[in-house]
């Protein structure tokens, strides 16, 4: 398992289920501050198709706790942050 402790500077991003598939990796680590809104830009840019296939249907975390991304512009993720991409879960 790869370390989630980020360098300075930088913050977290944990990937699981499908957008750990997608991405081969569990976590990328990304300077900060950035915006939720240019993050998005910069997982786009290093996985093509994230943001349709993987990003619209996902929940995201911030330190733990769920967070409302209404307003993507206005979320900014900080130094030592940690950054979840949670996908939709089904059971049978």
């Amino acid at each position: 398992m790869e370390s989630t402790k980020p360098p300075k500077g930088h913050f977290a991003l944990l990937y699981f289920a499908s957008a750990a598939s997608m991405t081969k990796r569990t976590v990328d680590f990304f300077e900060a501050p950035v915006s939720a809104a240019a993050l998005f830009k910069q997982l786009e840019l290093k996985y093509p198709g994230i943001g349709r296939k993987i990003l619209a249907s996902c929940a995201f975390t911030l330190n733990l706790d769920y967070v409302d991304l209404d307003n993507p512009e206005e979320l900014m993720f900080q130094e030592g942050d940690e950054v979840a991409i949670i996908p939709p879960v089904s059971s049978g």
